[in-house]
């Protein structure tokens, strides 16, 4: 093994511009923790927000920062204490450390599970994120058989999965979305509606019987959508307004509230048995982590962008 392994960083808040990839000491694990060579990281947007500043009261960067949750790769170093992996075994999960965007991480024990073989590396190194946060968004609303729960963004990473979580549920999704991903969502099980001026009309003619929840994956004036139609605060979720939601009453779980091997062993199971799909969008090599979060930015990605060491 070399002494380096390389990774993402900021060493200020800013743009895109401010990431690089640098020469850093390879990991060594703690106690309870392992080291493992990624083999793919999905990026996320709030990681953005992070590296912007954004999230600073929330999550303040401690420069050089890194960057990264999501992460799947094969286990190389066992700190001490370690004794349900073993080196060579292949896993998913994630850091709470930003650490994920590089080469190697050393990362705890108990934050991976094993990789099932009918994962890719791309599907596996960015599912934590967003499986999560659809595991934590469709609890929320107690999405259960008969439901009608609509959801914006709905065929972005987050969405695309909640989508098709519902119908796993036995719930009926209301995608919103660009007519672009209308024949993706159909597909998947979900009723398209397209976003734009007269939204509350199209969802009030898709479902007559009414909206039973909404699941806010967006912005505010879903949140204030959501109240407009009737639907009660307590069945309503964002993972993006917090603000509005204390306003009205909404609820605000998101991945942190469902991050448990078992949750994150249950989602991995329904991808391996092809319940659900998680669509990659795009890969970059880490070098181009820059250009990955160009087009994340743009906020018109179905499903995930993945770096790969």
């Amino acid at each position: 093994m070399t002494d380096t392994a390389r990774a993402v960083r900021f060493a200020r808040y800013g743009g895109r511009e401010v990431l690089y990839v640098a020469d850093i000491p390879m990991p060594v694990p703690g106690a309870g923790e392992v080291v493992v060579a990624v083999r793919a990281a999905g990026i996320n947007p709030g990681e953005a927000s992070i590296r912007r500043g954004l999230l600073h009261d929330r999550f303040p960067a401690t420069f050089p920062s890194g960057q990264g949750s999501d992460l799947a790769g094969v286990v190389t170093v066992l700190g001490e204490g370690v004794g349900q992996w073993v080196a060579g075994q292949e896993v998913l999960g994630f850091s709470w450390q930003r650490s994920s965007h590089g080469s190697h991480v050393a990362v705890p024990a108990d934050q991976l599970i094993r990789k099932p073989p009918e994962l890719s590396w791309e599907v596996a190194g960015s599912l934590y994120v967003v499986g999560c946060t659809a595991y934590a968004a469709v609890r929320a609303v107690g999405a259960g058989p008969a439901d009608t729960v609509a959801v914006s963004a709905a065929a972005g990473g987050v969405g695309s999965i909640t989508v098709q979580l519902l119908g796993v549920r036995g719930a009926r999704a209301l995608g919103i979305a660009s007519p672009a991903n209308a024949e993706w969502l159909t597909a998947h099980g979900a009723t398209p509606v397209a976003y734009g001026p007269g939204l509350a009309e199209r969802l009030t003619a898709a479902a007559p019987d009414g909206i039973d929840a909404f699941i806010d994956l967006f912005g505010p004036e879903y949140v204030q959508l959501a109240v407009d139609l009737g639907i009660s605060p307590d069945r309503i979720e964002t993972i993006i307004s917090r603000e509005k939601a204390e306003e009205v009453g909404a609820k605000t779980d998101g991945s942190g509230t469902a991050s448990t091997p078992e949750v994150l062993a249950e989602m991995a199971g329904l991808v391996a048995s092809g319940a659900i799909e998680v669509p990659i969008a795009a890969t970059f090599p880490l070098e181009q982590v820059a250009e990955a979060f160009e087009q994340l930015e743009e906020r018109h990605t179905r499903g995930k962008i993945v770096l790969i060491p």
